[in-house]
């Protein structure tokens, strides 16, 4: 049996400059983080022919063709396996839809798997960017190359995409006590919603081709604050990294008027009066998890916690995408 697991992720700063309609154009930059909180995959070779899948739905086929799940069929046929005999099942320690990047971790964690049940090796780049062709390319999914990169690599990394298609990966430069602060003070709570986030990424890739100065504007800003977010990191402002998530909230926030509800802006402003410097809401919007800095995390984790929002604590994950068992 091989065991693979990949890691989930938060962004730090500069999410959304990772989509192609906005990269090839302006180049994209952002700070991802993974976290120890994962996706699994498992792979075994069945006693007969054909394809068998057990995630939220159970298959059972004959051909790749007929596979039902995209990423699963796409991926498969990346592969010369011949008359087809392999099992995949799928684990998650969050559940889809909660904006924690699970679909590029999903990706990821199958093509690792894959590769290992092919008795191949791969480096973090190229699964990443065979996870991006996947996704972006085979699929058409209004999606950027954050989630599949930082699957692969782990680690607080820090992420340029280029105009030409290539990213550029650079851990995020910080010693032990600044990368514990942020741990420590960083607190993710879950809002209770789950949802597709292809609406907003869609309007935001449709809006970013058609030249929306709106919209471009907003991404460069959203860029000049995740490079200010890193500045920030690097020099141990603490404080002003806090305000800078605030600013990109507000900011994040004018993309879409699907991005935050009246009960998401209610808890964000109990936040603040209850401790937390800065927040917003992790992945493309309308649900999922709200993440906080605060330096005051005591009393901002009674006060959520009295508001109904379940937290979830976490450590960063510096492995990426690992096989487990082979």
């Amino acid at each position: 049996m091989i065991i693979v697991r990949s890691p989930l992720r938060i962004t730090l700063g500069g999410g959304g400059t990772d989509l192609p309609s906005y990269y090839r154009d302006h180049d994209g930059f952002l700070i991802a983080a993974a976290i120890d909180k994962f996706v699994y995959v498992t792979v075994i070779k069945p006693f007969v022919s054909g394809v068998y899948l057990k995630y939220s739905k159970i298959e059972h086929v004959d051909t790749i063709e007929d596979v039902q799940h995209p990423i699963v069929r796409e991926s498969l046929k990346l592969f010369d396996f011949g008359m087809p005999q392999i099992e995949i099942t799928t684990l998650a320690d969050i559940p889809a839809g909660t904006g924690l990047g699970s679909s590029g971790s999903f990706t990821t964690a199958l093509l690792r798997a894959l590769h290992a049940h092919a008795r191949g090796i791969i480096h973090p780049r190229e699964l990443a960017e065979q996870a991006c062709f996947v996704e972006i390319e085979k699929l058409g999914e209004p999606v950027g190359k954050q989630d599949q990169y930082i699957a692969a690599f782990g680690g607080i990394t820090c992420f340029t995409f280029r105009k030409d298609g290539t990213v550029e990966a650079t851990p995020l430069a910080v010693d032990e006590e600044i990368r514990c602060g942020l741990e420590d003070n960083l607190l993710l709570l879950f809002t209770g919603f789950s949802r597709s986030a292809s609406k907003i990424l869609r309007d935001q890739d449709s809006r970013t081709k058609g030249r929306d100065s709106a919209m471009i504007d907003n991404l460069h800003y959203v860029k000049d604050l995740g490079l200010r977010s890193k500045a920030a990191l690097e020099k141990g402002d603490m404080t002003g990294f806090g305000r800078l998530m605030h600013e990109h909230w507000e900011h994040k926030r004018k993309r879409s008027g699907d991005m935050s509800n009246s009960r998401i802006d209610e808890w964000y402003n109990l936040a603040l009066k209850n401790g937390a410097i800065g927040g917003k809401l992790i992945g493309a919007g309308g649900g999922g998890f709200l993440m906080f800095y605060a330096e005051d995390k005591v009393r901002l984790r009674h006060a959520m916690r009295e508001a109904g929002l379940p937290e979830v604590r976490f450590h960063f994950d510096f492995e990426g995408t690992k096989v487990l068992a082979q």
